[in-house]
């Protein structure tokens, strides 16, 4: 029985990718973000009140227009800065009017110090919720 001698071969080259290690990976990052992912969200407590199914009227909001020339009208009536309080709690429908929003505005030529009188003039006589509202020149 004689051996015969082989001469060695060449290894034959793989071109296929091993994943084990790419699959390993994914996993440990997929667990990492499983765990991380709760911890990242931020909880807040919100006392939100019950829903109502009840029709809840709203009032037409007050305007107040401060304009260039210094004329003030609540709506769409003339007033003036002695009778601005009176006409705007006439407006809002008379009680509480104090605790109802007030809408200011005026025009773009309306110089600041009449625009202020009009919004301490209300602040003075209890009218905490005031709104500014502008219009877009384009």
């Amino acid at each position: 029985m004689a051996m015969r001698f082989q001469a060695p071969r060449a290894a034959e080259q793989n071109a296929d990718i091993n994943v084990t290690p790419f699959v390993d990976i994914m996993l440990v990052l997929l667990i990492i973000f499983m765990v991380s992912a709760p911890l990242a969200t931020v909880s807040l407590k919100l006392d939100l009140p019950p829903p109502t199914t009840e029709f809840v009227a709203t009032k037409d909001p007050v305007y107040v227009t401060v304009q260039a020339s210094g004329d003030i009208f609540v709506g769409d009536k003339a007033s003036s800065m002695e009778s601005l309080t009176a006409d705007v709690c006439e407006a809002l429908g008379g009680g509480a009017c104090q605790n109802e929003r007030v809408f200011v505005r005026g025009q773009a030529e309306t110089s600041y110090r009449s625009f202020m009188a009009v919004m301490n003039d209300l602040h003075a006589h209890g009218f905490e919720k005031v709104g500014l509202l502008n219009e877009d020149i384009e």
